[in-house]
Formats: C-alpha cells, sequence, structure tokens
C-alpha cells in the first residue's frame, strides 16, 4: 500500500449474502462508516423490499446514500461515483475507515475505475429510442451489431439499458462506444482498496432468498407499495421495476395472484444473484470468503483480512483509531 494512500474496504457478493452484516461488523471493529452500493437502497420508501437495514439494525453506525432518492428519479452510475467518492473524503478526513458494501456490481466499478469520458445522457433522445425499441424489439441491438459490432458482442440483446446507453453514445458522437473506452478511464485515487466476496454455498443462498421473499410479502410488501403509489408517484418509476416491488404491483392491479407474485419473485431473485455472482467472478482482485456474512467464521477471516490490510503500511492520522 502506498504511503499516501488511504484504506477502503469493500464488502461484495450476492444478494442476500450477508453483505451489509459483515460491512457492520467491520465498520464496528475497525471504526467504519458504510457507505451504500445498492442502487435500490438509494430510494426514500422503499425498504420492506429492499432489505434495507432499520435505524435500531444499523447500531449507531453512521450510514451513507441511503434514502437519497424519491422512486422515480434516475440516478446514473456516473453520479453515484460523484455522491460516493465526496463522502469517502469526508469519512477519511474524520480519520475513519470507509467500508462501501452492496451488490450493484456497475455503481461499484464506477466509483472505484471510474467511467469512461463519454457525453453525458440525452433524455429526448434516450426517449426517442425507447419508442423505437418499443416498437420493433431488438432494433437497439440490430443497431449496434451494424455500427459497434464489439459492444454488440459484449451486451446481451436483452439488456435494453445497456443498449440505449451505446446507442445513445453513437448517435451523439459518431463514434462506437468501444472507442470511447480505449480512452481509459477517471480511476479513484488517493485510496488502497480491499475487496471481499461473499460466496455462500448457491442452494442454501436460494433458499434463504425464497424465504426472504415469502417474509417480505407477509410482512407487507403489497401495503409499501400502495403507500408509495398513494403518494403520487407512478407504477412505471424506475425503482418500481425491480425485482419484489413489479411482482407487488401486478397483485395490487389483479394482474396476478398473490401466490403466483411471490413465485416470480422468488425466481427472479435467484436469477439476479445467479448475474451478481458472475459480474464479480470477473474482478481477480476480490479476496472471497465461503460462506455468508452473519456467520462467526466468515467475520472473523474478514477481520482478520482488514487488520493486516490497515496494519500494512506507515502510521497516519487515521491509523490510530484501528485497533491493533
Amino acid at each position: 500500500m502506498p504511503a499516501a494512500d488511504k484504506p477502503l474496504v469493500a464488502v461484495v457478493g450476492p444478494t442476500g449474502s450477508g453483505k451489509s452484516e459483515l460491512a457492520l461488523r467491520i465498520a464496528g471493529e475497525f471504526e467504519g462508516e458504510v457507505v451504500n452500493c445498492d442502487s435500490l437502497q438509494l430510494y426514500r420508501h422503499l425498504d420492506i423490499g429492499t432489505a434495507k437495514l432499520t435505524e435500531a439494525e444499523r447500531r449507531g453506525i453512521p450510514h451513507h446514500l441511503l434514502d437519497v432518492l424519491d422512486p422515480d428519479q434516475v440516478f446514473t452510475a456516473g453520479e453515484y461515483a460523484v455522491r460516493a467518492r465526496e463522502i469517502l473524503e469526508g469519512i477519511s478526513a474524520r480519520g475513519r475507515l470507509p467500508v462501501v458494501t452492496g451488490g450493484t456490481g456497475f455503481y461499484l466499478r464506477a466509483l472505484l475505475e471510474g467511467l469512461f469520458p463519454g457525453p453525458r445522457r440525452n433524455d429526448r433522445l434516450r426517449a426517442r429510442l425507447m419508442r423505437r425499441e418499443t416498437k420493433r424489439p431488438g432494433w437497439l441491438h440490430a443497431v449496434l451489431k451494424k455500427f459497434d459490432a464489439p459492444s454488440a458482442a459484449r451486451i446481451h440483446a436483452a439488456d435494453v439499458q445497456k443498449l440505449t446507453r451505446a446507442v445513445e453514445v453513437l448517435f451523439l458522437t459518431r463514434q462506437p462506444i468501444s472507442s470511447w473506452f480505449a480512452e481509459g478511464r477517471d480511476t479513484l485515487s488517493g485510496y488502497c482498496v480491499l475487496r471481499l466476496g461473499l460466496d455462500p454455498p448457491r442452494e442454501v443462498l436460494f433458499k434463504r432468498l425464497d424465504l426472504r421473499c415469502e417474509r417480505m410479502f407477509a410482512s407487507g410488501l403489497t401495503d409499501e407499495v400502495r403507500r408509495v403509489l398513494a403518494m403520487g408517484f407512478s407504477p412505471s418509476s424506475k425503482a418500481l421495476g425491480a425485482h419484489g416491488y413489479k411482482q407487488a404491483i401486478q397483485v395490487l392491479m389483479g394482474e396476478m395472484t398473490l401466490e403466483c407474485g411471490l413465485e416470480t419473485a422468488q425466481r427472479n431473485t435467484r436469477h439476479y444473484a445467479k448475474r451478481q455472482w458472475t459480474w464479480f467472478r470477473r474482478d481477480p482482485k476480490i479476496v472471497w470468503l465461503s460462506g455468508f456474512g452473519d456467520e462467526s467464521p466468515v467475520q472473523s477471516a474478514a477481520l482478520e483480512r482488514v487488520r493486516e490490510f490497515t496494519l500494512s503500511q506507515p502510521p497516519h492520522s487515521w491509523h490510530s483509531a484501528f485497533p491493533g
């Protein structure tokens, strides 16, 4: 770790793997503050379906980037990176350890590695592109395949969000997004990062996720959605399209039964966990811990890793806050 660098710990892994619990334990042990990296927990009023920790469950440990958006607000990875980097600097300036945790891999990449220096989003153009895609499904991927084959090969044909951004950049700059990637990224400087990944047994995780979905519906997920809609937010709001919330809306509108909604939410959540695993497995810098973040052996192994990490550089103003 270079002498000028400050320590930062990131806790990642699939949904339901115990990231929040492990982040809390690390922050409590090392005088840390938690920075949320879950795109849904940014939203106000969405608590049950996002498995957001309550104020009491946070045990007095400061948490950042929770409840900062309304459900209909769009928040890009670039905007997240800007906000989160400002927060990191504040935490470090207070002599405390930043602990970033969440399962939104693209946000974490934007924070740590930066994004390519492309144009800002153009909402009018995006609306036009989405209308065309709605009328002719597959149109976005076809355009990209014709004018930017490398990106078309990299982006799944069903990933409309990434396809929209790629075609948007193509139209705005007359350059393929793949060429913008070659320009390099604005990587996070001044920090040395320890990335801890949770890797629980897959079938056990899936059982936990199924049970968690059951509890969400049983504890009032549909009522939470009903309250959000009563505030005037549209059912088509971005945040309400997430797993669980989308099905709760369909149940409220009579489009599916509660049983069907639960089963669909469970299936989609399991698929989402698989995609998260695939994303994080591509990162060779992650130190993997076998098990769940709420298990004592996993927490002990993580704390030892963090202790070695924070003691591996010369003393700094923040160093005296950490237990030896």
